[in-house]
C-alpha cells in the first residue's frame, strides 16, 4: 500500500503490495514522485487497493496535474479492475495510460479507460479484448444467478469499452465474443489507444 511519509514529505510505494516483488522499492518510490503508477502483473484485490490509493493520493497532492498509469498486465479480477476504473473516473485529474508488453482482458480495459488523447502503447505491445471469464458451479439456482451476473458484467464492460473506443456496443459484443488480439497499430485504429509511443517525450510532452 502507498502512504505519505509526514516527516520526509514524500510518497512511498511498497512493491510487495502490488505484485512487484523482486524490484527495489526505491525505484517505485521515485517513479511515484514523478506521478507514475505501474500496473504490472495480474489484476488482484491487493494490487487494486494499492493503485486506487496511489491515484487518490496523487490527486490530493495536485488535482490539475496528469497521472501516468503504465499497464503491463495479462488481466485478472473484474471487481478489482472495476475498482481501479471507477477511481480513474472519480478523480479530476487526467489519467494518461501507456500499454507495454501485454494489456490483455482487464489490462486492455484499463488501458482504454485513460483520458481521451492521452492513451498510448509502445510499438511492440499486444492488446487482447475478450468477454469476461468465470467458473460456474453449485445448485441449479446458483448456476442461473451466476450466469445472469456474468451476462450483466459482460454487457457493462462492453458498454464501457464502446464509450471509450467510439465503437458501437454491437461491434464490441461481437468482437469480444472470442479472444481478439491487436498490435499497436490495430489498437490505435480500433480506438483502444490514441498514440503509439516511441519515446517518453511523446507521453510526458503530450505529443502525438
Amino acid at each position: 500500500m502507498d502512504f505519505l511519509n509526514p516527516q520526509a514529505g514524500e510518497i512511498q510505494a511498497r512493491s510487495s503490495s502490488v505484485g512487484m516483488i523482486g524490484l527495489d522499492d526505491q525505484v517505485y518510490n521515485r517513479l511515484l514522485r514523478e506521478r507514475i503508477i505501474f500496473l504490472a502483473g495480474e489484476v488482484r484485490d491487493d494490487m487494486a487497493n494499492a493503485i486506487c490509493a496511489q491515484i487518490l493520493l496523487l490527486a490530493a497532492e495536485d488535482s490539475n496535474k496528469d497521472i501516468y498509469l503504465y499497464v503491463n498486465s495479462p488481466g485478472g479480477s473484474v471487481t478489482a479492475g472495476m475498482a481501479i476504473y471507477d477511481t480513474m473516473q472519480y478523480v479530476k485529474n487526467d489519467i494518461a495510460t501507456v500499454g507495454m508488453g501485454i494489456a490483455a482482458s482487464m489490462g486492455q480495459f484499463l488501458l482504454t479507460a485513460g483520458a481521451r488523447g492521452k492513451r498510448y502503447a509502445t510499438p511492440n505491445a499486444r492488446i487482447l479484448m475478450h468477454q469476461p471469464l468465470g467458473g460456474i458451479g453449485g445448485t441449479a439456482t446458483d448456476i442461473r444467478i451466476q450466469a445472469e451476473q456474468m451476462a450483466i458484467t459482460k454487457r457493462t464492460m462492453a458498454e464501457i469499452n464502446a464509450k471509450h473506443t467510439g465503437q458501437t456496443l454491437e461491434k464490441i459484443l461481437i468482437d469480444s465474443d472470442r479472444d481478439n488480439w491487436f498490435n499497436a497499430e490495430d489498437a490505435k485504429a480500433y480506438g483502444f489507444i490514441d498514440h503509439i509511443a516511441t519515446s517518453d517525450g511523446q507521453v510526458f510532452g503530450g505529443k502525438a
